[in-house]
């Protein structure tokens, strides 16, 4: 009878529980809050993050004019959204500028036909003064370069439905990487 109220206990301490996400990206446990901000796209919409409480969102910070890991960076991401659309999973990509002086709304607007990004991309631009608390907020460094360049952390963040920053991943992320972490979330956030 004591074997059989130890096992009860056992199994039953278990139930309830959900597994962790086991991510391709780092884990980030515990989890910060992912910082809000008020930026908009090429069109003029106003971005921010509280607006995608509710579904997941993986942030990238990029600029118009990269030469390298850009635009790879938003192709993949976009390869993502695509290839999660029949999901349905409510996956968003909000591109972050670095580069206030050249991501123009005419810029920008270029790169999202240029690079075929979904309505599911968002490219938030912003001044100088309302991209740096952003900046800050995430951890991200930028360091204009006198050539045009901007040297920048090339990073990505999947932030949860809750808005919490759950996995963080390199500038060579992959679509299959993303996916397979989303689908981590959606055992058990």
């Amino acid at each position: 009878m004591g074997c059989l109220l130890v096992g009860c206990v056992v199994a039953l301490a278990g139930c309830g529980s959900k597994p962790k996400p086991e991510f391709v990206g780092t884990a980030l446990d515990p989890p910060p809050a992912a910082p809000n901000f008020a930026l908009h796209d090429e069109r003029g919409n106003v971005v921010t993050m509280a607006a995608n409480l509710g579904h997941p969102v993986v942030v990238a910070f990029l600029y118009t004019e990269c030469p390298d890991v850009c635009p790879l960076i938003a192709q993949n991401l976009n390869q993502a959204l695509k290839q999660q659309a029949a999901k349905d999973a409510g996956l968003t990509v909000v591109g972050i500028s670095v580069d206030p002086r050249n991501d123009t709304r005419a810029a920008v607007a270029q790169y999202v036909e240029v690079h075929q990004l979904v309505s599911r991309f968002t490219y938030a631009i912003g001044s100088r003064a309302e991209l740096l608390p952003v900046w800050q907020g995430y951890h991200v460094a930028v360091t204009p370069g006198a050539s045009g360049t901007v040297t920048h952390s090339a990073f990505e963040l999947l932030i949860d439905a809750k808005g919490r920053e759950r996995a963080v991943y390199g500038s060579d992320v992959t679509a299959a990487q993303v996916l397979h972490d989303l689908a981590e979330l959606s055992k058990g956030a």
